[in-house]
């Protein structure tokens, strides 16, 4: 399975997804012009990823800033990796804010409340 990576611009954030070390990675700001269209990769990717996924997986969320669409992509992308629970693969997911940025502490409980995955929100 290729990894992903994608450097980061002012619209788009920076993206590492490595199925080898079963670690995926978004941070930055995520406000492409297309969020669908940015995002579909990374759902296709994540798809593979939890049909024979590493016996432990981290996900990492440091996001600057995100826009309503990157919201709902975000959404999805942690609804995909739902299904690892159902495999007995140890997920961790690590939602990084700034102290200070409510915005961003309230984004990651938001998320934390409408997935069944832990997400441990991790002051920066």
């Amino acid at each position: 399975m290729e990894n992903i990576v994608l450097e980061g611009t002012g619209r788009t954030p920076y993206v590492s997804f490595d199925s080898q070390a079963g670690k995926l990675e978004i941070s930055g700001r995520s406000i492409p012009e297309n969020s669908i269209t940015f995002y579909k990769p990374l759902f296709d990717w994540v798809d593979n990823y939890v049909q024979s996924p590493k016996d432990n997986t981290t996900v990492i969320f440091n996001l600057e800033y995100f826009n309503t669409s990157s919201s709902k992509c975000i959404l999805d992308l942690l609804r995909k990796l739902e299904t690892l629970k159902d495999t007995n693969n140890a997920t961790e997911i690590k939602w990084y804010f700034d102290e200070g940025d409510e915005d961003m502490e309230e984004s990651g409980n938001d998320f934390k409340s409408l997935i069944n995955l832990d997400i441990e929100l991790v002051m920066k």
